[in-house]
């Protein structure tokens, strides 16, 4: 899980003419750039500010020639090779190293292309933006980036051709190790096409959260928080799991556990030949040796089978093709064949040679969860298939004779549509059994189309955590959405995984708001989690004492799966430096905007510059048009509100970025903004919200309807002397209006929590 990290770094190579990191910092959630997790690097270029591409010579040669998909780059210009062109026609080196680092990142399998390059008030200072998905992937692109750019100006360095696949070997290196695999990724980039949030609880392994607290669930790969450890263990254990099949009707081949190889021998008489040898638990095809007639074959696979699992297991060899379903949520998803792999006799080439010239050279095949074939190993395996032909590894077999190699090899070939109806309803059913959410139930049949029953077809085992790439990236056939088939299982109708956020930025009265937010929410019944910089809260209890407004406090709270609503306090060097923890929320709220106070600070020089950062939280306020949901009555949480300080008028013109529904608060209710606002608007009353106050009276206006919540001397009266602005409690009030709480619920709300302010004031209010 990613945190909060600035990095200060100095480059090896010393230069006059140089790219020097002054800070690197990872904003991991919605910034002031994008909403999406960024490197942020400020880069001091000295005295190249004086070299524009265009007047170093040969730049341009040696950028295009070592990365040509440059082209591809549509820059300011929006067109085909736009980059390239600005880079002939004259730009900065930031500009550069941006798109470079992104390319390095795409061309190694690493998704992203937002950046942008930009000027500090300081000379030869700027400011370079990137995507990161993964901080230190995209910290190490960006190096490389680096040099090689410094290496395609020359200057002080030998202008040597720079070894873009071995930059490439060390990123995809890191991508297979510190990334998630592409099984993972499928199901994560399904739930993002349906709004729903995602969380890595690890920075290595494919776990993953999908959703927010009490809505959230976990998957593991093809594994969810669905697939028990008993169906997991009983999976495991092929001989259980052939017994429990058996018992319900579906067709499994007799076999049995062997002792030893002797053994192994007197059950293969007693099952009759030819006979299938494998670990008794073991997966992915590792030491399985198919049709074998002979003692000596038998006695030969027995120990390379037992060192793939505990115990070896004889079965009855079904004639047939082996074909992988998969198996989500009690129904067929994807179906895929395996197929033999043979090599072709030159007369010339051994075997194993011709291996690797006719097969492992095929591109599809790797090591990785990228390829979706297997490189073909001189494994035990093969060695007793090469047997069966009278051949070993070093065989030279006659020219255009074909050597079988692998039987059943990848299941690589789509055959989705060609699987009967009632041998996916038997794969279905073998799942239920072993009590599978997700399954790989694999089957040997002649053809696929026709039911197992009469054609003496099995299920043979039943896996769980099944690999999904071969149905993603099929060697033959068309890819199909077993991710969207995953997500559906998981969140059934259209269920986003969602909980109630209210995030509160601005300049003052943050932390008094949050927690009245929270008081709020707690009285409507919703176990709330509340990270301010007061401190971390579950419901009345705080569990840290620290300053916790800031992202990972708030992460904390969203990875509380007993959490039901969350509030959460954004300062403005948190939402500067961190990003935001939270892709949306229902309700965002800005208190003011005092530019002067965070100016000079993380190069932060200008108004704009401070109202871009706050915005984020207007930025992420989820558009209108959403469901309803049953968190909270009335309450529509694909339709978010912007709470917003009609006041201000840096505030107003952020309401015209909000893609939901604004309600301005306000102590002056005759000011032109909110007279105007009401008007507008297609609701019931044909206007817009507002909260505010006229003659001591607090108002809920829903276009030229008022509604009088409490009037302030007598909520003085009831709660004492507090030193609280009304124009913070507008704030409050708002949020619980947008949220659906009722005028009843948010005027008690209200009282209780300023009696309890009067006796247990904040040290601190911000």
């Amino acid at each position: 899980m990613s945190t909060h990290t600035a990095i200060h770094t100095e480059p090896a190579v010393h230069s006059s003419k140089d790219l020097k990191f002054l800070e690197i910092r990872h904003l991991n959630g919605p910034n002031m750039w994008t909403y999406h997790p960024v490197l942020e690097a400020i880069v001091d270029i000295g005295e190249l500010e004086n070299y524009p591409s265009d007047t170093i010579p040969g730049f341009y040669e040696h950028l295009s020639s070592w990365l040509p998909s440059l082209i591809e780059h549509r820059c300011s210009y929006g067109e085909h090779g736009g980059f390239l062109r600005r880079v002939q026609e004259g730009t900065w080196p930031c500009h550069i190293l941006e798109h470079v680092t992104l390319e390095l990142q795409n061309l190694a399998g690493m998704r992203g292309g937002f950046g942008r390059a930009r000027e500090t008030s300081t000379p030869g200072i700027y400011k370079v933006v990137v995507s990161a998905w993964h901080q230190g992937i995209t910290l190490k692109a960006l190096h490389l980036a680096r040099e090689l750019v410094l290496a395609a100006m020359g200057f002080d360095r030998i202008q040597a051709a720079y070894d873009v696949q071995d930059a490439l070997g060390q990123l995809r290196d890191m991508i297979d190790s510190h990334w998630i695999g592409p099984s993972t990724a499928c199901i994560v980039d399904a739930a993002a096409t349906h709004n729903i949030p995602a969380i890595r609880l690890l920075d290595k392994g494919n776990l993953i959260q999908l959703g927010q607290g009490s809505c959230s669930r976990y998957i593991w790969t093809a594994e969810t928080d669905r697939t028990t450890a008993i169906a997991e263990s009983i999976s495991r254990d092929k001989t259980l799991t052939k017994s429990l099949l058996r018992a319900c009707g579906v067709p499994v081949p007799e076999g049995r556990i062997a002792t030893d190889p002797t053994d192994a021998w007197l059950a293969a008489e007693a099952i009759g030949f030819p006979v299938v040898l494998k670990p008794g638990d073991g997966n992915h095809g590792r030491g399985v040796f198919i049709e074998l007639n002979t003692r000596e074959e038998i006695e030969s696979a027995f120990p390379a089978a037992l060192r793939e699992g505990s115990d070896v297991l004889i079965e009855r060899y079904i004639p047939g093709i082996e074909h992988r379903l998969l198996i989500v949520g009690g129904q067929l998803v994807a179906a895929a064949r395996g197929d033999s792999v043979f090599v072709t006799g030159d007369g010339i080439s051994s075997i194993a040679q011709l291996i690797e010239e006719q097969i492992n050279s095929d591109p599809r095949r790797g090591s990785t969860e990228n390829h979706p074939l297997n490189l073909i190993k001189l494994g035990d395996t093969v060695k007793v298939e090469l047997a069966h032909q009278g051949f070993t590894c070093d065989s030279i077999p006659p020219a255009d004779l074909a050597v079988r190699i692998q039987r059943n090899g990848n299941h690589a070939i789509d055959v989705t549509d060609d699987v009967h109806p009632t041998t996916a309803a038997l794969a279905a059913l073998a799942a239920r059994i072993v009590g599978l959410d997700i399954a790989g139930i694999d089957l040997v049949a002649g053809d696929i189309s026709r039911p197992l029953a009469e054609q003496g077809g099995a299920i043979v085992e039943v896996n769980a955590g099944p690999g999904l790439l071969m149905h993603i990236k099929p060697a033959i056939g068309k890819p199909r959405p077993v991710g969207e088939a995953i997500i559906n299982h998981l969140f059934p109708d259209q269920d986003q995984g969602r909980i109630p956020i209210v995030g509160i930025a601005g300049s003052h009265g943050k932390t008094m708001i949050a927690r009245f937010v929270a008081h709020l929410f707690m009285l409507s019944g919703k176990r709330t989690g509340l990270a301010c910089s007061s401190g971390l809260y579950l419901d009345h209890k705080k569990i840290d004492h620290n300053d916790c407004a800031n992202y990972s406090s708030a992460r904390r709270i969203l990875m509380n799966r007993t959490v039901e609503a969350a509030v959460f306090e954004n300062g403005f060097n948190t939402m500067l430096k961190e990003g935001l923890a939270y892709d949306s929320c229902q309700v965002g709220i800005v208190t003011r905007i005092e530019p002067a106070l965070h100016l000079d600070h993380q190069w932060i020089e200008t108004s704009e510059q401070v109202f871009k950062v706050l915005r984020t939280q207007v930025d992420v306020v989820s558009p209108t048009g959403g469901k309803k949901d049953d968190i909270l009555p009335g309450v529509a949480l694909s339709t978010g509100v912007a709470i917003l300080n009609a006041e201000d008028p840096m505030l107003v013109q952020m309401a015209d970025l909000c893609q939901g529904e604004v309600i301005y608060i306000s102590c002056d209710p005759a000011l032109p903004v909110i007279s105007i606002h009401r008007r507008e608007g297609t609701g019931p009353t044909h206007g817009k919200r507002a909260v505010t106050v006229c003659n001591q009276e607090i108002l809920l206006m829903d276009g030229f309807a008022e509604t009088l919540l409490v009037r302030l001397d007598e909520l003085q009266a009831e709660t004492g002397n507090y030193a609280v602005e009304t124009v913070h409690l507008l704030a409050g009030i708002g949020a619980g209006w947008a949220l659906g709480m009722s005028s009843d619920l948010i005027r008690t709300g209200l009282t209780v929590f300023l009696q309890d302010q009067a006796s247990h004031p904040l040290s601190k209010v911000r």
